[in-house]
């Protein structure tokens, strides 16, 4: 009967640790953290809304609940335009939304709102993984 018991914890210990690497990645932690966006500098300029066309420079990292300001791995950084509300994850165009040029804001995003599991190709960004941004707000007309 011991014997069983051992074999039948390692076989789950096994199957919980996803023996290739894509299931059992420690992801689940930061899938609870819920959306949030923290002005870190307030703009003076045209303000972001809807269906405005924006530009932004940026950089983004994975969320981990024990790094500084729960920054993990830098994952990218630039700068790109967009029209608000379309053409990104839900996550940063909520984030985006209300800033005024010039500003600054920190954007924890969940999954739901970001990749979920379906993350770009060839990038470092895990499935369900919560990610934070800082973007700089360029321009919006």
């Amino acid at each position: 009967m011991k014997l069983s018991f051992v074999v039948c914890a390692l076989a789950l210990l096994v199957a919980g640790c996803g023996g290739n690497g894509s299931s059992g990645s420690p992801t689940a932690p930061s899938a609870n953290v819920p959306y949030s966006a923290t002005d870190l500098r307030a703009g003076t300029g045209a303000t972001a809304a809807v269906g405005r066309a924006v530009s932004v420079r940026y950089t983004g990292w994975t969320y981990s609940a024990t790094a500084t300001d729960n920054k993990g791995t830098q994952f990218d950084s630039g700068s790109f335009s967009f029209t608000v509300g379309s053409g990104v994850i839900q996550g940063f165009s909520m984030g985006v939304t209300g800033m005024q040029v010039g500003g600054i804001r920190r954007v924890v995003i969940p999954p739901s709102l970001g990749y979920g599991n379906n993350p770009p190709a060839g990038s470092s960004i895990r499935a369900n993984e919560t990610l934070i941004f800082e973007i700089e707000l360029l321009s919006a007309s």
